[in-house]
């Protein structure tokens, strides 16, 4: 893979996953806005690039703010030229609780973070790549968008919601020439999911009792999926829903 004179745009780019997309890519020659709401992380995360010879930026935004999202496409645009590929991961869980005692607020914050961003950022991304007829978008859901998980109905909600977004997309762009792609990451070793597991013994071992292979998967392997997903060895893929989980769903 090499994204040389290509400029990406990467959501929940501070950490985890998209942290991991974020120092790939600029492995690979990338230009990258880094789009997170925590400041202090991603500003940090820009120097450290930076400082490694990484052309990037960033751009503190709430994904599921309209204006925040079209603002940060433009910025792209002004940053480096124009907008190739983008990496749409931002996200969160949740709280935990069966679904007749979760609260209309706690629904409506999930949905709006982890699924409306996706709608917001695909709708912005593509105004601008739609007339170039060229760029890739890589949206990140997980294996609980193919199934439900006690507890989680939002978090599930939400990410087969994004499968929905990415395959309509798809449906009514055939002839655009830009890939719209999901990736569906099994249990991944994110601040996230760790925060999870060291508040419940009961959490941590239910999700280490699904994984096949015994082990969380490590945010570079998610991220070398998604960058595939991006790069022109994979021009012939889209509307794939690609999931990244070593069998888990399957076993």
């Amino acid at each position: 893979m090499n994204f040389t004179d290509k400029a990406f745009m990467v959501t929940g780019a501070a950490s985890g996953i998209g942290e991991a997309c974020v120092r790939r890519a600029g492995e690979l020659g990338a230009s990258i806005l880094l789009c997170d709401i925590d400041v202090e992380k991603g500003e940090a995360l820009t120097q450290s690039l930076q400082a490694e010879g990484v052309d990037c930026r960033f751009h503190v935004c709430n994904v599921s703010a309209e204006q925040d999202v079209e603002t940060a496409v433009r910025k792209a645009i002004k940053y480096f030229g124009g907008l190739d590929c983008a990496i749409n991961n931002a996200g969160i869980v949740g709280p935990a609780c069966a679904l007749e005692d979760y609260s209309l607020e706690d629904w409506n914050r999930v949905i709006a973070v982890n699924l409306t961003s996706v709608f917001l950022c695909v709708k912005h991304q593509l105004r601008v790549m739609k007339p170039r007829q060229a760029g890739a978008i890589v949206n990140v859901a997980s294996g609980a968008g193919l199934m439900g998980t006690p507890n989680l109905a939002a978090y599930c909600a939400s990410k087969h919601g994004v499968l929905g977004i990415t395959r309509t997309a798809v449906a009514e762009n055939p002839q655009a020439d830009v890939r719209i792609n999901a990736i569906l990451p099994g249990s991944t070793r994110t601040p996230m999911l760790e925060q999870s597991m060291a508040a419940s013994d009961a959490v941590s071992a239910m999700i280490m009792q699904s994984i096949p292979c015994g082990r969380l998967a490590e945010p570079t392997e998610v991220a070398e999926a998604a960058l595939w997903l991006c790069s022109d060895g994979a021009s012939y893929i889209n509307g794939h829903s690609l999931v990244v989980d070593n069998g888990g769903m399957v076993s």
